[in-house]
């Protein structure tokens, strides 16, 4: 491609493209004519990236950061972080890392952004930012966006969020930054970690019924009585452009489903998918919150968006994908 046909594309910098959403959302915006630059620590050990260029660093270093961040962008997606499911983010051991590397990433990103000028950024936060009080009862959680305060995020994680959320509506109101904030309910689908201890739950059950033979049984933590929201990627990514594409609406609002199941039932769709009659063990383990739902009231009114895909179709895509998985893991040993 010429340079002159380069500049009349539109520009995307995606922090974290080497990552399970970083990589879809990649995709997505090549589909749409995007010159895109990935960074990441690594890339996607699923598929090769698609982005136009792809630099190896890590944006704690704010040496990387200058070298990424070396001419201005029409939007930038800072989708970089420290994460992972329960058994990373509640057990306590990793508090001090997540907390330190994903501020020190975004503060390097917005220090450096506003010297050479970001037109538009988006972050994303989590439903890990809600009070833990308004998540007892499973039958009825409280996530609108407006009852994040009084703040008592349940962990490290959630607190980062918020912290982090504040920092990017601080440069929005006192540098003028062109700010984009969604707080993600439990993004899940293929290419996404499904083992290691960074998995989320619905990548862990499918793998776990994977592994299992017919007959067999699976273990889960605690009752599984708990209950969640389950959003596919193709569904969160539409939301995400949606909002960047609204105009004066900064956020922060949910992008999540209303679909809410208890983890029993995530596991009994996940067997009936895979057609295994498994029972369910339960153990003791790091649980979060007793019950949590995205609240869609806002979104609807702000960008007229809300997910169409159900949690079934979702899992199938993502059964599949992990069964493949699994049976080249167990091919290669």
């Amino acid at each position: 491609m010429n340079k002159q046909a380069e500049k009349k594309k539109k520009t995307a910098l995606v922090c974290g493209a080497g990552g399970f959403i970083g990589g879809h959302l990649v995709k997505r915006l090549k589909k749409e004519k995007y010159w895109i630059r990935g960074v990441d620590l690594k890339r996607s050990e699923f598929s090769k990236s698609e982005a136009d260029e792809f630099i190896i660093g890590d944006l704690r270093n704010l040496s990387v950061c200058k070298k990424v961040l070396d001419k201005e962008f029409d939007e930038v997606y800072q989708l970089a972080a420290d994460m992972g499911g329960a058994g990373y983010i509640f057990t306590g051991e990793m508090d001090a890392d997540i907390m330190n590397n994903s501020a020190t990433i975004n503060l390097n990103m917005l220090n450096l952004g506003r010297k050479i000028g970001f037109k538009k950024i988006f972050y994303p936060s989590s439903a890990c930012i809600y009070p833990a009080y308004n998540q007892e009862d499973p039958n009825n959680p409280k996530c609108s966006e407006d009852s994040a305060y009084p703040a008592a995020p349940d962990s490290e994680y959630g607190w980062e969020k918020l912290f982090s959320e504040r920092l990017y509506l601080a440069y929005h109101r006192n540098y003028g930054f062109d700010v984009k904030i969604a707080r993600f309910h439990n993004i899940f689908g293929p290419e996404g970690t499904w083992r290691g201890g960074k998995e989320k739950s619905p990548a862990a059950i499918c793998r776990k019924v994977a592994e299992a033979k017919d007959g067999g049984e699976i273990e889960m933590w605690g009752d599984g009585k708990q209950t969640r929201s389950f959003l596919f990627i193709d569904e969160c990514l539409d939301g995400v452009r949606r909002l960047m594409n609204t105009p004066n609406f900064t956020g922060p609002v949910n992008i999540g489903s209303e679909e809410m199941v208890t983890i029993n039932q995530l596991a009994k769709m996940v067997m009936k998918i895979a057609k295994k009659n498994l029972k369910i063990k339960h153990i003791k383990g790091p649980l979060g919150v007793r019950g949590r739902n995205s609240d869609n009231t806002l979104i609807r009114q702000k960008i007229n968006w809300e997910p169409t895909l159900e949690l079934k179709n979702g899992l199938e895509k993502t059964y599949l994908w992990i069964e493949k998985q699994v049976l080249k893991t167990k091919s290669s040993r």
